[in-house]
């Protein structure tokens, strides 16, 4: 700013001092025009040359307004002079130290999370899943001398006891996929299965060539968003069918669930929490969402190619 200011006031000093007009002493009425022109001038100049120069501080103040923390923030370029440069530097390095808080005090309550989820699909299992199957031997022993009268009721507490344990099963399975023991393509294959057996909803799953080693924490990310798209899909959609393709292309993973429903505008905590989740692999999540249906869309850079 100093510079520039100097600059402009050289300029017309050298402007008057190289000029054939002169000023007198006590200024007459005629010099009143030539003197205003060269100030309007000198004002423009410095107007002119002032705004560009602050142009990268709206760039910034933009940008800092963008700022979002459940998704990554793009960056500025390094425009400006002396302390804008500096500025813009200073809020770049701002971003970076943020956003790697972030990741990792996201990656830190999801890991806590997903430990305590396997904590308790192994209590159900191993505790009330046991428990259920002696209450389902002893039932069934009791049944077999008990005379013909009380029978019926025994036999529908021992089909209401075997639903409880089909259910505990099931949300055991959902809180630790065991299926993901076997790949993300027969575990997303799983869900999809389990998800239509629910709700009698049509699926489409297409699951493409995917890496032969993928990152266990990859194919923990695309499995827990597309069980929460599902969830989202069920709970608002209510849709005739649903798509849920993935594939990996040179450079990233692709994976896509859609429906025919009938939208999911607002984004409530599953949304957020399949943002989070997509930043601990440096993914991006996009949802599209209208009148013809929901579109959420994962992309995972990958190191490699896929395997062979």
């Amino acid at each position: 700013m100093f510079l520039i200011n100097g600059l402009i006031f050289t300029l017309g000093t050298l402007a008057l001092a190289l000029s054939p007009a002169s000023v007198s002493s006590r200024i007459q009425l005629t010099e009143v025009p030539v003197l205003a022109v060269g100030l309007v001038i000198i004002l423009t100049a410095n107007a002119v040359l002032v705004r560009s120069s602050l142009d990268p501080l709206d760039e910034l103040t933009t940008s800092m307004q963008r700022v979002d923390p459940p998704q990554r923030s793009d960056r500025l370029d390094d425009q400006g002079n002396g302390d804008l440069r500096d500025l813009i530097t200073s809020f770049n390095s701002m971003l970076d130290r943020m956003e790697a808080e972030r990741a990792s005090s996201s990656a830190a309550i999801l890991a806590a999370q997903e430990s305590e989820r396997q904590r308790i699909a192994r209590e159900l299992h191993d505790e009330i899943g046991q428990s259920l199957t002696v209450a389902l031997l002893t039932l069934k022993r009791a049944i077999d001398r008990a005379p013909a009268g009380p029978q019926p009721e025994l036999e529908y507490t021992q089909q209401t006891i075997r639903a409880c344990l089909g259910e505990v099963r099931d949300i055991a399975r959902r809180l630790r996929p065991d299926a993901l023991d076997l790949g993300l393509a027969h575990a997303l294959t799983a869900l999809c299965n389990e998800y239509a057996r629910a709700t009698g909803v049509s699926v489409v799953t297409h699951v493409g060539h995917l890496p032969a080693q993928l990152d266990p924490q990859i194919e923990l990310v695309c499995y827990r968003i597309a069980q929460e798209s599902l969830t989202n899909v069920a709970r608002h959609a209510r849709p005739r069918k649903v798509w849920v393709e993935a594939h990996a292309a040179s450079d990233e993973l692709v994976m896509r669930i859609a429906d025919d429903g009938g939208g999911i505008i607002r984004e409530g905590a599953g949304i957020r929490g399949m943002r989070e989740r997509a930043l601990l692999v440096d993914a991006t999540v996009t949802i599209a969402s209208g009148a013809d249906g929901t579109e959420v869309r994962l992309r995972i850079p990958l190191d490699g190619g896929p395997a062979a």
